[in-house]
């Protein structure tokens, strides 16, 4: 379960980033996290990897109190949430095999379990055909569906995808979202922000709203909940 309690964060003087959030999504759970530009949703993102740390509350994450964890215990807390950004983020130099697998020999895999892991990996993101591929020969829905991969090799409980649609044409964008329900679907919770309101309101799943850093909705399926 991810907890966030009474939570604010403030960069200076002036109006939070976010103000008095509190929120709850538990294991398994598939949410939508969607605001205009500014209103708070990179902030609650960069809370949840422990790069920010809230001005006030407590963020609690499968049991670990974040504001408890130490520095040195924080590479090991982020290797349990997977991260997709709207750049894709690959290695430019490296092959899609070499891409994933980079993420396995970070934490000290041995290349045994390396070679066993990213081929299946490989065939649930739809791209066992291309691992001899560079980034530069591939489409922008195949980088990110490698960096969907990248993700989730260490099988974290947590996806965190950050606009993952944002750079995608529109049949490219529905397509990585079925993977991610795919990918849910497996056990794995996946809180996804994004601008896409099309998207949002076809899926039917839970859609946390943020204006100006205050929770204002929190729409879980058919019924609102206003705040």
């Amino acid at each position: 379960m991810i907890k966030l309690e009474h939570i604010s964060k403030s960069y200076s003087a002036g109006i939070p980033a976010l103000n008095d959030v509190n929120l709850e999504i538990e294991d398994g759970e598939f949410v939508f996290i969607v605001g205009d530009s500014g209103s708070g949703k990179s902030t609650l993102i960069k809370l949840l990897l422990k790069e920010l740390e809230p001005s006030e509350g407590n963020i609690t994450i499968d049991g670990k109190v974040l504001g408890r964890i130490k520095r040195r215990q924080i590479p090991k807390f982020r290797r349990n949430i997977g991260v997709v950004f709207q750049d894709f983020r690959l290695l430019k130099d490296r092959n899609v095999y070499e891409n994933i697998a980079f993420a396995q020999k970070v934490i000290g895999e041995s290349n045994k379990s390396i070679r066993k892991k990213v081929p299946n990996m490989l065939s649930l993101v739809g791209l066992a055909a291309k691992y001899r591929s560079y980034p530069r020969e591939l489409s922008g829905g195949e980088q990110q569906r490698v960096a969907i991969a990248r993700a989730l090799i260490n099988e974290p409980t947590i996806l965190l995808a950050d606009e993952p649609t944002g750079n995608l044409d529109n049949n490219n964008a529905w397509e990585i979202m079925k993977l991610l329900e795919e990918i849910n679907s497996r056990g794995t919770t996946v809180i996804v922000v994004t601008h896409n309101m099309e998207i949002v309101d076809v899926m039917k799943k839970r859609v946390i709203t943020i204006k100006k850093g205050l929770v204002v909705s929190d729409n879980k399926g058919d019924e609102a909940h206003e705040v």
